[in-house]
This record gives C-alpha cells, structure tokens and sequence, in this order.
C-alpha cells in the first residue's frame, strides 16, 4: 500500500510540470511526457488523462503513424482548443490592447488597440478591463485569471508602478491593487497580476518563441517610446531584489548625447528608441501616429532597392542607430555572459536591416567576440508582451492544476466526482 500511495502522490505532484511540458511544447507525445517527468508509463498516462479531465489538454489515443515509422505511435498531446483562457492586457505610451490568450501562448482574440492613455491609471485599466470582458462575453470562453504589463518597473510582490517613464502616471502608483479592484467592479473573480512589459516579452519568447531552450537569455527591446531589458536565468526571470533589475535603457552610449528621462545623458532609452531614429533621420514625428510605425517606414525606405537620396540618408540614420545599440548589448554581453540575446520592437527591424553591421559590432566591442559567438536573434512572437502577461496568469494554474479545477467549478466527465484519473494509480 506504501508503494502504492507514492506513485499516487508523484502522478499528482506531476500534473503541474505535465502542463507545463505541453504548454511550452516540450512534450508532444505521451512517450515524451514520460521521460521527461522520469515516471512510469502508466503514471504518465493517468496524467495526461486528468489534465484532459480539467480540460486543458487533448489526448488523441489513435495518431496517425509517420511514414516508413515502425511500431503503435505514441499518444499525440496538445493544448485544448476550447479551453479556459486568461485576459492579457499591455499598455504603453501610446495606448492599450486588450486580449484574450489560452495555454500555449495563443491568442484568441483581441480588442482594437485603443490610442490614448489617462494621467489616470484606474480610468485607463477600467478601460482596459472593460475591453476584455467584451472579449469574454463575446467568446462565451472561461476566465481563469488576468495579467497586465505595463511601460515601467514593477516593485514585487506589491505591483507599484515604480517609475512610469513613457506615460503621465504618478510613480509608485498601485497598479496591480488598481487592476484587481476593476476585474472585481465588471464581475471577473479572477486575480490579476502586473508586471514590467519587456520582462513579460521575454518571458513569453522564452517559453513560446525565440528564447526557447536558452539557460541565460538577455532580450532587450523598444517599442513606442523608450528601451527595456530583461534577463531570463534558467526559465526564470531575473528582477533583482525590488523588480527593478535590467533597467538597460538607462545603460550611457554617448556621455554628450541627448538629455534622458532619468536625469542622464545619451542612454539607450534616448539614443536607440523610435523617436531617435526619427531624428537621427531628420523626420519631424507626426503626433497622431505611432512613433514606432514611423520609424519602422524609415527603416523599410533605407533598405529598399528604389530607395531616394532621401532614403539614403535615412540608411545613414539606421546604420548610426545600430551603432549605439551594438555599443549597448557589448557593454550588456561584457557584464552579464548571455547564451542569447533576442531584440524586439524597433531593434528586431534594425537586426533584420543590417545583421552584419550589429553583430560586427557587438563582437568588436565586447570580450566574446575574441573567442566565440552569441546568437543575436528577432522576437518572433506577435504581441509578445501580452503573451507574457498572460504568463503571469496562467502560472497558478501551471504550479497547481487540480486546486484550480476547485476554483473554475468544472464538471469533471467519465470519472466519478469523488476520484480522478490518477486515484485508479491505486488499483
């Protein structure tokens, strides 16, 4: 009966790390699932049946075989399509998005993005919930949870918004307190969770995009306004002692450069954000569009092959932006060793514009270059940060599954109310 009761206890202690296999996409088959938890074949499979039973998988017991395959192939795993799902919520300097996002990273639908953001935060994010619940009724979808990332630090585990740069919010505003108090006024029994935008970003391509399998992944990234930075150090993000960790916008590359938000001169966060190519390109910003869908059509003119003697000047104005940011990830790579380094926003247009002339030089300047190379690679994930804040609340229910079958109220089928799929470990 002892024997019995622990391989009752591991399938359980399993579940968590199960889904986590499936919905990162470590483990697409039954056979997978069982070498990577290191359990039984039987354990392996009661487990993937209960985590169809809360329905958050599918288990197709009868795959096709691949061609010239030998033998019964193993059962087929995947994210159910009907499932729960989270709302993610991103805000930045110039709006919002709202979005609903299931297990997998995938998003199943979106709001317009909305292009303006209150000096208030509570009237933006009673908006923003607003959008989601829309989303909700309109998909008739279970909500499990909520997250929001937002264009500033984000002290843990209270969620203040320590220093909101890019929008008119007062710093150390109660975010997370503010978002949780609006998913309660629409009626949404969820929690809500905040976090800094381009640390959901990276750990959104870590776990579903370019970031995948890295141990020490660096991404930094600029999206409407200003320049962020996350670490990711084996799966897990890196935010220092109070959140406030890879503050890399604010790393100097040109101590005679253009005043910086944070009382600096010439940091990244100026030197290298839409707004500075824009300059460095002589374009006045046109105040009713994105900042960054301007500078992403400079970059495309630069490059293209009827390019004007203005668009010439424009590929000087790229090739020095790429300059300051290879300045910025050498002095990055130096300090913190990354096996990868992923760029978002701008920064992906600018890799994919010049690779050569960024990665030149990054390896110039930085000590690995003198004994080996580190992939510098583009985010590929759409909309990456709201993947990432959707992270946040799915990770609950990652860590414990079956407490939130308890909490989603779900009727359990072909298994008897008073048992799961892995009490019949202890037939």
């Amino acid at each position: 009966m002892t024997h019995t009761r622990t391989r009752l206890e591991r399938g359980r202690n399993a579940l968590g790390p199960a889904l986590e296999l499936v919905h990162t996409g470590r483990a697409p088959t039954r056979s997978v699932l069982t070498t990577e938890l290191g359990v039984t074949r039987a354990t392996a499979g009661a487990v993937a049946t209960e985590l169809q039973t809360l329905g958050l998988i599918t288990v197709d017991s009868r795959p096709s075989a691949a061609p010239g395959s030998q033998g019964r192939p193993s059962h087929r795993l995947a994210i159910a399509d009907d499932g729960p799902v989270v709302l993610a919520a991103q805000v930045h300097a110039d709006g919002f998005r709202a979005a609903l996002v299931g297990l997998g990273g995938r998003i199943v639908a979106t709001a317009p993005g909305c292009m303006t953001v209150d000096a208030d935060p509570a009237q933006v994010l009673g908006e923003v919930v607003a959008a989601g619940t829309a989303l909700l009724r309109d998909s008739g979808r279970r909500c499990v949870g909520a997250g929001l990332a937002v264009p500033s630090a984000v002290a843990e585990p209270e969620g203040t918004a320590l220093n909101p740069l890019h929008v008119a919010w007062p710093a150390g505003a109660p975010v997370r307190a503010i978002f949780n108090r609006c998913l309660a006024d629409a009626g949404l029994d969820v929690t809500g969770f905040c976090g800094n935008d381009v640390n959901l970003a990276a750990l959104a391509e870590h776990r579903h995009g370019a970031g995948r399998a890295a141990a020490h992944l660096l991404c930094v990234a600029t999206g409407h306004r200003g320049v962020g930075g996350a670490l990711v150090l084996d799966g897990r993000l890196h935010t220092g002692s109070d959140g406030l960790a890879l503050e890399v916008g604010h790393l100097t590359v040109d101590p005679q450069g253009r005043p910086c938000h944070c009382g600096g001169r010439g940091c990244l966060d100026v030197e290298t954000d839409p707004l500075a190519l824009l300059d460095a390109a002589g374009r006045t910003p046109d105040p009713e569009a994105s900042p960054l869908d301007q500078a992403n059509e400079v970059v495309r003119a630069a490059y293209a092959p009827d390019a004007t003697a203005r668009d010439t000047a424009a590929r000087a104005a790229v090739a020095t932006v790429i300059d300051r940011l290879g300045l910025g990830l050498a002095g990055l790579v130096n300090i913190l060793n990354p096996d990868r380094i992923i760029l978002g926003g701008l920064h992906r247009r600018l890799l994919e514009a010049d690779p050569a002339r960024l990665r030149a030089v990054v390896e110039e300047r930085s000590l690995w270059g003198r004994s080996g190379t580190i992939p510098i690679l583009a985010c590929t994930l759409d909309h990456n940060s709201l993947v990432g804040a959707a992270e946040l609340a799915w990770q609950p229910v990652l860590d414990d599954p079956l407490a939130a079958r308890g909490e989603w109220d779900l009727i359990v089928v072909d298994t008897p109310p008073s048992r799961s799929a892995l009490d019949f470990l202890d037939a």
